[in-house]
């Protein structure tokens, strides 16, 4: 294809924007530091005439749409900055989950499947539903969104390694499952809802479908050392791309000491 043909082709494709908005009022994961900005200057100046606005901003990583990075949980992996765009960018699909899911559930490869064309190398992004509760929507409900969330069950996070994704996104707060993380301490009448559910549905307690030292933040533990990272905290147009197959990417700053890094995730239909 020529470079005019291409541009002309883009021209043509629509974009859509699966990020967050980023506030003061967004809230990080449960511990981590919240965005804070201030102004340092303003335009009225002070000692030389006009000036111009001026900020500084002071957050952990870990606010809003953003890329786990591999050294978030495996000190010998890249970089937000080491890790080329390619890797980024490409091919991948949306899967709509929203109507099969709800608090505390399971989801599993065989669910994905049915409900979008996923292939091998793609990025995989996930509508749980959740982006409902996000802090910016009518039904915005904290706890929920971080605590209740579903999460991979037992087969996935090998799964996702067979796919080869480039990487995986989520539009809740966290690719693991809110109880295999310290959630399950900090919130131990949730954890209780949790189990008792795992018990109707499947006849297990938490610990026997999830024994703790395999499965304790599989998704961050197992994954980051393969070079399979996750972004969570999607939503925007999300809704607009169920179960459709796209060009996509995230784009982070190219941060060289990042662990991890807020970013914009953008997909093109034509």
């Amino acid at each position: 294809m020529k470079p005019n043909d291409f541009i002309k082709l883009m021209e043509r494709a629509k974009m859509y924007d699966l990020t967050q908005p980023l506030s003061i009022h967004t809230p990080p994961w449960p511990s981590y530091m919240p965005l804070q900005i201030q102004y340092f200057k303003r335009i009225a100046g002070a000692h030389m005439g006009q000036g111009a606005n001026g900020q500084i901003i002071k957050t952990s990583n870990h606010v809003g749409t953003h890329m786990d990075g591999e050294i978030h949980f495996f000190g010998s992996g890249r970089t937000i900055g080491q890790v080329p765009m390619s890797e980024w960018t490409g091919p991948g699909v949306v899967v709509d989950l929203s109507k099969d899911v709800g608090d505390y559930d399971l989801y599993e490869p065989e669910l994905l499947m049915k409900r979008a064309d996923i292939r091998k190398g793609d990025i995989l992004i996930i509508n749980t539903g959740y982006h409902r509760y996000a802090w910016y929507e009518k039904k915005s409900d904290e706890v929920r969104y971080f605590c209740k969330h579903p999460g991979p069950g037992p087969k996935f996070h090998k799964w996702a390694l067979a796919m080869k994704f480039k990487w995986i996104g989520v539009d809740c707060g966290s690719a693991d499952h809110p109880m295999n993380t310290i959630i399950r301490n900090w919130h131990p009448k949730l954890f209780t809802e949790a189990e008792n559910k795992l018990l109707e549905n499947f006849g297990k307690k938490w610990d026997e479908m999830f024994p703790i030292d395999e499965y304790y933040q599989v998704m961050h533990l197992k994954l980051f050392p393969k070079r399979l990272v996750h972004a969570e905290n999607l939503g925007g147009d999300i809704e607009k791309l169920s179960n459709k197959r796209c060009w996509m990417g995230f784009f982070p700053i190219k941060g060289m000491e990042l662990e991890s890094a807020m970013g914009r995730v953008v997909a093109w239909l034509p």
